[in-house]
């Protein structure tokens, strides 16, 4: 309902959907479409932190494969385009490159499942010097890298501009290199994940550099409100439109 009434047009789901019942699905559905709204997204290992699902670890990808094909039963259901992948700590006693490795095969392999259905799935980097120390993928030049590398139809990249902005900053230089194989973007300000404009990143300009990338996927507010929640995407959504309108 606030999605709605901010004008958005979609909305994510985390980890609320792995226990739905058909039922379950049938309401929320229901309930989406009574606001003229879609779900664009998915994380297709929610509980990633807790559970032995790493994209790092051979010995894991069974388990990680698993809940992607889990995820993306659930994905077919609620007509939702998108599953984000996460790559999982870094894994104590192994090389990066090992990680690495093993990070694309992974990729490559959940993207074999993915090309059975209409969805894609998207590789999210976070940061890791204020909000996920010890996340292994903490910046979209690797992303991007790795997705490269999976070389899959179905494994694209989200490109998160607050967590991008927190590890290397030159986020302007890195989307327009990244964009054509963007589905996602987040937005978010820098310090804090706050409304855009509140913190120093230059959002009108970020906006034109994505739209003269000709990209024309999701753009998703994504952050933590100063104030009341539905004046704050409001204005955040009317930031958006008024950088791009021209």
């Amino acid at each position: 309902e606030i999605a709605a009434r901010a004008g958005l047009q979609s909305v994510e789901l985390v980890s609320e959907y792995v226990d739905w019942s058909d039922a379950d699905i049938a309401r929320v559905q229901k309930q989406v479409r009574s606001f003229r709204l879609g779900i664009d997204t998915l994380v297709a290992t929610p509980d990633w932190i807790s559970r032995p699902v790493s994209m790092l670890d051979p010995a894991q990808r069974a388990n990680f494969l698993a809940d992607v094909s889990r995820a993306l039963r659930f994905a077919q259901k609620l007509e939702v385009p998108y599953l984000i992948l996460m790559s999982g700590n870094t894994l104590a006693g192994r090389s990066r490159g090992e990680q690495y490795t093993s990070l694309v095969e992974s990729a490559r392999r959940a993207g074999d499942l993915a090309a059975k259905t209409p969805v894609a799935l998207i590789l999210e980097p976070l940061n890791t010097l204020v909000d996920h120390k010890g996340f292994f993928l903490n910046t979209c030049t690797e992303g991007l890298k790795v997705v490269k590398e999976a070389d899959h139809p179905h494994v694209r990249l989200l490109f998160d501009l607050y967590h991008e902005q927190v590890e290397a900053g030159n986020v302007m230089r890195t989307l327009a290199e990244a964009a054509p194989f963007v589905k996602v973007f987040h937005v978010a300000d820098n310090p804090g994940r706050h409304d855009p404009g509140t913190g120093e990143m230059n959002y009108p300009n970020i906006y034109q550099a994505i739209q003269k990338t000709g990209y024309t996927g999701y753009v998703t507010m994504e952050y933590l409100p100063l104030g009341d929640p539905v004046e704050s995407l409001k204005k955040a959504v009317s930031g958006f439109r008024a950088s791009t309108s021209s």
